[in-house]
């Protein structure tokens, strides 16, 4: 057998095997409540390109991050592991340099694997993404460049024989909110959320995180448009998830509901069945985990696993549990909570009670003011006499030891039920089980939610 005759058995045989492994486009928003879209009860929002994409897929109910911020969500869903077993469980810090990213582990099973737009993680030798240019890498530009869609093209349709996974991370709705029309959302028209208080400032910038909610909602219809173009739509499984809550009080920077759900979107053509939803509890963890089974690989050594089942619809459910954590330093006063949710009731441990919380971007002023959030100051102004502004104030700021809600009746865990002696079983065995896990992860609570904790996690020296 000539050499020529083995090229081309040996080209034949990658395109083969390349049409085995789908493609994977990862949308990802950026500080987008999940349920201020229309596909998830949002009242405000214009949303028609992601409306339509769950029309042509799988849309999950019970999606969530472990940590509300943007670096340690990026982590989980980068790794598949939870943030103790990363090395990001805090805002701005570092992974552990010993684990291996989805760069490594898709690249190992043929995968191009590219990043448009924002990055926020580090290091990069841990990450070592393909950049892909044409998006917004800084979530706090102002003002913007339009985005450019001709380097993603390039990337999607580059090589018909080696699967592509593709992360476009955009800026929006990320605050400052600049982009997008806000006249499409007159003030006064606006219905808030009931965990958003109600003045005139608040309703002004609800108004502009609105605009720019659309806005991210038509790029993502453009790039569904560049992968249909690259003539790849068939054989690439896209996912869209919104990632944590937005910047307004109660949301990111929280274990409730609205900081950790996120939105997920599942389009596969020929796989994955339209227009349907399904309840099963699944994790950032899991998502990579789900890559690598697509793929043709086993996944090892991830805290996350494999939801393909429930993708090509022969089970319905996943997880029993899904945890979270946060750790407010540096983005204010140490605030360590822990919780765990079962998709219908929620525990939360707040392991400081006795201390304030304190969020430095969202109630301070310092610097860029467009960059910050004028409207907290405006929750206080008015909480002196008016008592419903007065009690989301408290919520915030002052939160009790244990708290216990039946989220799937009250999604927004605005009823405390954890003083109800009829939840007093069920608050044991969830607590019973978020204690255990903090022990597996390696969770030393308070202790974590520490400058020198993070300074050496910044620094590549985890101390936990």
């Amino acid at each position: 057998m000539n050499i020529l005759i083995i090229s081309v058995i040996v080209c034949l045989l990658s395109h083969l095997f390349a049409a085995d492994r789908p493609n994977f486009l990862i949308i990802l928003a950026d500080d987008c409540t999940y349920n201020d879209l229309p596909l998830y009860g949002g009242k405000n929002a214009k949303t028609p390109n992601i409306d339509k994409l769950a029309t042509e897929g799988l849309t999950f109910t019970r999606a969530f991050v472990s940590s509300s911020m943007c670096q340690p969500c990026r982590a989980e869903l980068y790794s598949g592991l939870y943030p103790m077993g990363n090395g990001c469980a805090w805002n701005h810090s570092g992974c552990r340099p010993d684990i291996q990213g989805m760069p490594q582990i898709l690249g190992n099973l043929g995968y191009r694997v590219g990043l448009a737009g924002k990055t926020h993680i580090r290091p990069a030798e841990v990450f070592p993404f393909e950049k892909v240019d044409g998006f917004d890498k800084s979530c706090v530009r102002n003002p913007t460049l339009a985005h450019d869609l001709g380097p993603v093209e390039q990337f999607m349709g580059r090589d018909k024989a080696e699967p592509f996974c593709l992360i476009i991370a955009l800026t929006e709705p990320h605050v400052p909110w600049v982009m997008g029309d806000p006249s499409q959302y007159p003030p006064d028209k606006i219905k808030l959320p009931p965990n958003i208080a109600d003045t005139q400032r608040t309703r002004e910038d609800f108004s502009k995180y609105l605009a720019e909610i659309t806005y991210m909602d038509g790029q993502v219809g453009e790039i569904l448009d560049s992968l249909k173009k690259c003539g790849k739509a068939n054989d690439t499984l896209v996912l869209f998830t919104s990632e944590q809550g937005s910047q307004f009080p109660g949301c990111k920077w929280t274990t409730w509901n609205t900081g950790l759900h996120t939105a997920l979107i599942a389009r596969f053509p020929q796989k994955v069945k339209k227009e349907i939803r399904t309840d099963a509890l699944i994790q950032f963890a899991d998502v990579l985990p789900t890559l690598v089974d697509l793929a043709g690989g086993e996944a090892e050594g991830m805290d996350g696993s494999s939801f393909a089942p429930v993708l090509m619809g022969k089970s319905g459910s996943h997880r029993k549990y899904v945890y979270g954590m946060h750790n407010n330093f540096p983005e204010g006063p140490p605030y360590p909570t822990r919780t765990i949710s079962d998709g219908t009731h929620r525990l939360i441990l707040n392991l400081t009670p006795d201390e304030l919380f304190i969020e430095k971007h969202l109630m301070g002023l310092k610097g860029n003011a467009v960059l910050n959030n004028p409207y907290w100051a405006t929750w206080v102004r008015d909480s002196w006499e008016k008592p419903a502004i007065y009690k989301l104030v408290k919520r915030y700021q002052s939160r009790p030891p244990v708290s216990f809600y039946n989220t799937a009746k009250d999604p927004y865990e605005m009823n405390d039920l954890a003083g109800m002696p009829k939840f007093q079983k069920k608050i044991k065995e969830m607590r019973k089980e978020l204690e255990a896990w903090m022990k597996r992860e390696g969770d030393p609570g308070v202790l974590l939610d520490s400058s020198e904790a993070h300074q050496a996690a910044k620094s590549g020296k985890h101390l936990f």
